[in-house]
């Protein structure tokens, strides 16, 4: 359901986007009293996606998720730019997750994708951003992998350092394409999702991911563009 209002959030601006289920790409319906309704799973709280990235959408984004965070690889390195971001939220209610990706090249993998979803426990959104719906499956959350054994991939989120573990695509479509990865910041999932799955070897360097939701100003000087991966 593409729509231009800026809601949740007044002042977001114009810029138009798509309203959808978080857990599948069925578009959603809105039922009445805030609420929308995905014809496969309910009542859901609506997931917000630009038709485009820019600066204004992005702007609006975050007006959406206020204090919620939003995590960007930082800095951006040459030719990356900011290419899609998502916020799952109801009007007036808390948000539930946000997704960024940035797309770049790398010398070892030629065009490269890595999206970024914070999220509260049961969403289900990362888990489709990760392409983990296979054979029936419907998972809301990553699997027991998760803290099994020292964590092999760590990540600093702003000035802490975090644990991420594989999780497993194994059963999932196209399996090969992407490497994914899972922990917790700030009592909520992190997942990292990289295409192709090469590009899992990026992480040997010390990555940061900085929390964007009250940068101000140094949005300004993002790229935005390119095209939005498929999830």
């Amino acid at each position: 359901m593409p729509t231009d209002e800026p809601a949740p959030g007044e002042g977001a601006g114009r810029a138009e986007v798509r309203v959808e289920c978080p857990r599948c790409p069925a578009p959603v319906a809105e039922v009445g009293d805030g609420r929308w309704s995905c014809p496969e799973h309910g009542v859901v709280v609506p997931l917000w996606r630009p038709a485009t990235s820019s600066y204004d959408g992005f702007a609006g984004h975050l007006l959406r998720v206020g204090r919620f965070p939003t995590y960007l690889p930082w800095p951006l390195g040459p030719g990356w730019a900011v290419s899609d971001f998502a916020a799952v939220v109801t009007e007036g209610d808390f948000p539930r997750a946000t997704m960024t990706c940035v797309a770049g090249t790398s010398q070892l993998d030629g065009p490269v994708d890595v999206m970024v979803i914070s999220e509260e426990p049961g969403t289900g959104f990362g888990a489709r951003v990760a392409g983990l719906g296979a054979e029936g499956a419907d998972p809301l959350d990553p699997g027991h992998e998760i803290g099994d054994g020292p964590a092999p991939v760590r990540v600093r989120v702003d000035q802490y350092p975090v644990g991420l573990w594989p999780v497993s695509v194994s059963t999932s479509p196209g399996e090969w394409d992407r490497s994914v990865l899972a922990g917790e910041a700030g009592g909520r999932w992190l997942w990292l999702v990289l295409r192709p799955a090469s590009a899992i070897l990026l992480l040997r360097d010390d990555w940061i991911l900085r929390d964007v939701s009250a940068t101000g100003p140094q949005l300004v000087a993002l790229p935005f563009g390119g095209p939005a991966p498929s999830w």
